[in-house]
Parts: C-alpha cells; structure tokens; sequence
C-alpha cells in the first residue's frame, strides 16, 4: 500500500513507515500533521487516481526534526570583468515519519459537514435571481419567475418566519 502526496509543489510517493524530508511546514516536532492532497491511493482494493485529488483521502505524519540542509555555495564569476560574488544558502526542512495512509472515514465526515453546510445555507442579497429561485424551488416556497429580484428575496424570508 502506497500513496503519492503533494505538499510543497513536489510530489512524494510514501508508505507506512517512511521518513520523508519536506519543504519546511510550519510544524513544531513531535506533533502530528495531515496532508490532504492525495493524488495516487495505492490498496489492495486497487488503485485510486484523483483529478487532481482524491475528495477525503489524507495521509498522516509525525514531525520527526526541523532543520536546515547542507550548505549550498552559489559562485558567479565574469571573465575579464573583475566581478564576482559568493554566497551561501541553507534550506529549510522538515522530516516526517508517515504514520497512517487513507482515512476513508474522514472522507465520509467531510462530506456529512458538506450536506449540513448546503441544508445551513443562508439566504443574502448578494445572490443572483437563479439562485433564489433554486432555494425557493428546493424548500418549496412559491413564487413567481417572472417577479424581481427583491421581491423573491422577500418571499424567501416571510416563510422563513
């Protein structure tokens, strides 16, 4: 079982198990951290391909250390030009030990919170007059197609009451 990650504009393949270096999170060590971004779910049940991603998967970690990686001399250097300039660079990382891939219950809580958050919508003003009509239809409130804008909205909001 395998999956392949993406955090920090790279893409890792990781295991259970794995200890992977990473652009610098903004984790201290000993904690835990999730990457969400999934884009390969390798299981015995087969493979799994987002587009881009796959909705709920995550992958777990545990921050092992924080630091910086060997230096790295930068030198330019101009023939003839009496020019040239030295400079080092460290980057910054962070090492973390894969603890648990999946999370297909997590999926599952992620899309629970998505259907409460369509039955929580709220009606403002700020929506377009398809929009209205569509909740309306939805809670069944009846109104006409053909009214205004506002006057739908007023429609919504006396039956809410």
């Amino acid at each position: 079982m395998y999956s392949i990650i993406e955090t920090g504009g790279k893409q890792y393949k990781v295991e259970k198990g794995d200890v992977i270096t990473v652009e610098k999170l903004g984790v201290e060590a000993g904690k835990k951290v999730v990457f969400d971004k999934v884009l390969v779910e390798s299981s015995d049940n087969g493979l799994k391909v987002g587009a881009p991603y796959i909705d709920g998967a995550t992958v777990e970690g545990k921050v092992v250390e924080n630091g910086k990686a060997k230096k790295v001399v930068v030198f330019k250097y101009k023939a003839k030009k009496d020019s040239k300039s030295k400079q080092g660079h460290r980057q910054p990382y962070t090492m973390v030990e894969i603890s648990k891939l999946g999370g297909a219950s997590s999926s599952a809580k992620k899309s629970a919170a998505k259907a409460e958050a369509k039955e929580a919508k709220k009606v403002s003003a700020s929506m377009k007059k398809d929009e209205l009509i569509a909740y309306a239809k939805e809670n069944g409130i009846e109104i006409d197609a053909k009214a205004k804008k506002a006057d739908i909205l007023e429609a919504i909001q006396n039956a809410g009451k």
